[in-house]
């Protein structure tokens, strides 16, 4: 079974919204671990005030991280499990 991999391009500017429907803001970028590539952040720009009730980790330019193991599916939207990132 081969893994679905989804170039940077194919994410950056999407609507990031939890499965209930509430909008968290948009991609602007993505961190990930040099030596294996693997994905740990997506970077939130344009963040909505129901962000900034959830306790997430922000970049030293005050910008909220959304944990990757957080994301249920990538489509029109980037869909997170709200559960998970309290």
């Amino acid at each position: 079974m081969q893994e679905n991999k989804n170039p940077f391009s194919a994410i950056a500017g999407k609507m990031i919204v939890t499965k209930e429907g509430k909008r968290l803001g948009f991609v602007k970028d993505v961190t990930f671990e040099t030596k294996s590539g693997e994905l740990i952040n997506i970077v939130v720009k344009d963040s909505t005030n129901y962000i900034k009730n959830l306790n997430l980790e922000k970049t030293s330019s005050k910008e909220f991280l959304i944990p990757y193991s957080a994301i249920i599916a990538i489509g029109d939207f980037v869909i997170v499990s709200e559960e998970d990132l309290i």
